[in-house]
């Protein structure tokens, strides 16, 4: 049986872990010490963002490297569990919660919407609009001008 959503939010599989950068890694991402989340700390993040504020990927990166202490986050994890999150919180409003982690305030790198949340990227663009953001097109990606001045300072 297929896991839901939920699920994989709450499976931590040994994480969060700290590594060492090595070999291809380091070439790749830089070196020096990262942390691979668990989604469940991206989550929790993630339900901190109030409305009128967004926070990017980059920005939750970087809280989660204060956090545990490193040189940086596990950029391909860090990219990854805000869809669970993201695909939780919609199980969840589908059971009929109405407190669910506000996915669609987290943003990719430089204001763009994310294309594999729920609904992507309409459904996303409807509540941001909602909430009073402006929602631009360029090419195929959605954008928030000048989002910078609605990231919220969690650290």
């Amino acid at each position: 049986m297929r896991k839901s959503w939920q699920e994989k939010l709450r499976e931590n599989k040994g994480l969060p872990k700290v590594v060492i950068a090595k070999g291809k890694m380091a070439k790749r991402w830089g070196k020096g010490s990262f942390v691979v989340p668990a989604p469940i700390e991206v989550d929790e993040i993630m339900k901190k963002v109030p409305k009128g504020k967004l926070i990017t990927v980059v920005e939750i990166r970087k809280i989660l490297a204060k956090k545990h202490q490193t040189d940086y986050c596990c950029p391909l994890t860090s990219g990854i569990f805000p869809m669970i999150a993201a695909q939780a919180a919609e199980e969840e409003k589908n059971q009929g919660q109405k407190q669910i982690t506000p996915w669609w305030r987290t943003l990719k790198v430089n204001g763009i919407l994310n294309p594999k949340f729920p609904g992507a990227p309409e459904l996303q663009k409807k509540i941001l609009e909602k909430e009073g953001h402006q929602v631009l097109k360029r090419g195929k990606n959605y954008f928030i001008p000048n989002y910078e001045r609605y990231l919220i300072r969690i650290f």
